[in-house]
């Protein structure tokens, strides 16, 4: 061999030496991720949606929204009678409030409910996505290996709430009048 070619023997190897190495490091970096990137979507698949203090955080905001929103309903209904002293009425103007305002709270805890079920679903959906993009396995199959059934993820609960009648106030004849 001459002592070109024994030099460029030696540079070839040296240059397949630094491309092993980068590439030895890229792959351990890609295994990093990749491990940390499933960690993370075994978990969301797991516990899937809303956690138990945010259910609890997002309920006691609508239902407290709604207790406020009567409270003044309900305190104007009151001032009413203290102004006109007129309390004909007053009895009944409260009981149909009160009504109302469980009938809205239901309502609202139906919608609540709803929309945690469809968040844990969309969030398994985008999980099983995200799994099967790492591995490249179609998220039907893997949706079966892990004992979720496909068709759940397929369609998004049609389920709507039931539409929420509006509250309408007004002062009438006999007093404080509600209307839906």
């Amino acid at each position: 061999m001459s002592r070109a070619s024994t030099q460029t023997a030696q540079d070839t190897d040296q240059e397949r030496a630094s491309i092993d190495a980068t590439n030895a490091q890229l792959l351990a970096q890609q295994n990093s991720v990749g491990n940390s990137a499933t960690t993370g979507y075994q978990n969301m698949l797991a516990n899937p949606g809303y956690t138990q203090a945010q259910q609890a955080a997002i309920t006691g905001a609508t239902q407290g929204s709604l207790g406020s929103a009567f409270d003044a309903l309900s305190q104007s209904a009151a001032n009413r009678v203290a102004r006109t002293n007129n309390s004909a009425g007053f009895s009944d103007s409260l009981d149909q409030l009160a009504r109302t305002e469980g009938q809205q709270q239901a309502s609202a805890a139906q919608s609540n409910q709803i929309a945690f079920a469809n968040n844990a679903q969309q969030q398994q959906s985008q999980t099983l996505s995200g799994l099967s993009g790492l591995y490249g396995i179609d998220s039907n199959v893997l949706s079966r290996t892990l004992g979720i059934p496909s068709e759940l993820l397929a369609t998004r609960a049609k389920v709507t709430p039931a539409s929420t009648s509006s509250l309408k106030l007004g002062f009438g004849p006999v007093g404080l009048n509600l209307g839906f």
